[in-house]
């Protein structure tokens, strides 16, 4: 991967440790892998929340 899939613009190669990625200094992008699911967690009621916001 040379040139940027987003703006076409060279790449320029980062490191860390043992670690290394490609990125872009004109449009920001990272060639960096990302999980998008979310966790979702439990809703808390307007009673809870009410409840939670008295208590304080």
């Amino acid at each position: 991967m040379d040139d940027c899939p987003r703006c076409q613009s060279p790449l320029e190669r980062l490191s860390l440790a043992e670690a290394s990625t490609v990125a872009c200094k004109r449009c920001g992008y990272a060639d960096v892998p990302v999980e998008h699911e979310a966790e979702w967690l439990e809703q808390e009621s307007w009673r809870d929340a009410m409840a939670r916001f008295y208590d304080q």
